[in-house]
C-alpha cells in the first residue's frame, strides 16, 4: 500500500533555496517521492512513499521550526502517483499574481459547521478551484467561478462583487484547502465582510462525512487524475464526444489543443486520442506529413512544428 500525503502551510520561510536544498536531501534519504513549492510565504506539496516512510516524512516536517503544526490529508494508493521527488523555489507557493495579506484570511468552519450550514443557513458556497475540476465534482448548489488557472480567480471577483451583497455569508472551499485560504483573504481585502472557508477541503471534509453534500469525484493534480475520496459517487461528467457517462480525463493528442477533456474509451479509441473529429485531422495531416520528411531525410522538428503550429 502507498500513502499519499497533501500538505501547505503559509509561515514565513526565510532562505527558499536552503530550504529546498535541505528538503530534497531529506527526501532522497528517506525514498519519498512527489512535488513540493517552496516560497518565501511557506510550502505546499503532495508527497507518496510506504506508510513508514511518509510516518518519517511527517516527524521530519514537524521538526521544523514553524511547521510543527503543518497538517498533512491522507490518501491510499495502489501505486506512486509521482515518478521523481521534485522540489523547487516559486514566488508563491499557490500562484495569485496579487499581494494578499494572510492574517486576513477567512474564519475556518470545521466539515462539520459547514455541513450544518446547509441545513440553518442562508449562504453561497463558492469554488475556488478550476472549471474542470468544478465539473468532475463538487459541492451541492456551490457556484463555478468558470476560471482557468487560479491566478484568474481576482477576475472573477471583479464581476461577482458586482452582483452579490458584502455583507452575504461565503463559504469557500477547494481540494486541500490552500487556495481557497488566499482566495478568502483576497475577498476580505476587497471588501466582503462574512467569508469562511471549510477547513482541511474537500479531501478532510468527504473522510470524515462522506456520501452528504459532495457530488461527484475530486480531481488530483498527480498521475491518478481523480480521486473517488472514499465516496464512491458515479460520475457526474460526460464523454465530450458521445455523452454517454464517463469520468475518464485525456489530454487531447493534438498538441495544438492539449486540453484536458473526459472521454470515454470507445472514443479514445475512435478519435486516436483527440478531442474531436477536426483535431484528429489535424493531428493525422501532421503526422504524415511528419513521416513524409522523416523518409526523405528532411525531418526538422523545430521548424515544421512551428509551420504546423501556424497552419
Amino acid at each position: 500500500m502507498i500513502k499519499v500525503l497533501l500538505f501547505y502551510k503559509f509561515n514565513e520561510i526565510t532562505d527558499p533555496e536552503y530550504f529546498v536544498r535541505k528538503h530534497k536531501q531529506k527526501c532522497k534519504e528517506l525514498g519519498v517521492l512527489g512535488k513540493v513549492l517552496v516560497a518565501k510565504e511557506g510550502i505546499n506539496g503532495s508527497v507518496s512513499g510506504t506508510p513508514e516512510q511518509m510516518e518519517a516524512y511527517k516527524v521530519y516536517m514537524h521538526s521544523l521550526p514553524g511547521f510543527e503544526d503543518v497538517w498533512f490529508k491522507e490518501e491510499t494508493a495502489i501505486e506512486h502517483p509521482f515518478t521523481k521527488m521534485e522540489a523547487r523555489v516559486r514566488k508563491e507557493i499557490i500562484r495569485l499574481d496579487k499581494p494578499v495579506n494572510m492574517n486576513n484570511k477567512g474564519s475556518f468552519l470545521t466539515p462539520q459547521e459547514f455541513l450544518d450550514f446547509y441545513n440553518k443557513e442562508d449562504f453561497i458556497v463558492l469554488d475556488a478551484r478550476n472549471y474542470y475540476e468544478y465539473d468532475l465534482g463538487r459541492f451541492k448548489n456551490a457556484i463555478n467561478p468558470a476560471i482557468k488557472s487560479f491566478r484568474e480567480f481576482p477576475q472573477f471577483v471583479d464581476n461577482f462583487e458586482k452582483s452579490v451583497d458584502k455583507k452575504k455569508k461565503i463559504v469557500m472551499y477547494c481540494t486541500g484547502g490552500i487556495r481557497c485560504e488566499k482566495a478568502s483573504a483576497y475577498m476580505k481585502e476587497r471588501g466582503f465582510e462574512n467569508v469562511y472557508q471549510l477547513e482541511g477541503g474537500i479531501i478532510n471534509f468527504c473522510q470524515q462525512l462522506p456520501n452528504t453534500v459532495w457530488e461527484g469525484k475530486c480531481f488530483v493534480f498527480d498521475k491518478r487524475l481523480l480521486s473517488d475520496i472514499n465516496q464512491n459517487n458515479k460520475p457526474i461528467t460526460h464523454c465530450i464526444s458521445c455523452n454517454i457517462e464517463s469520468d475518464l480525463l485525456k489530454n487531447c493528442k493534438h498538441l495544438d489543443c492539449d486540453k484536458l477533456v473526459v472521454l470515454c474509451v470507445e472514443c479514445q479509441k475512435k478519435l486516436q486520442g483527440c478531442c474531436s473529429e477536426d483535431c484528429l485531422k489535424k493531428f493525422t495531416h501532421y503526422a504524415r506529413e511528419r513521416a513524409a520528411l522523416k523518409k526523405s531525410g528532411e525531418w526538422k522538428a523545430p521548424e515544421i512544428i512551428q509551420n504546423y503550429t501556424k497552419s
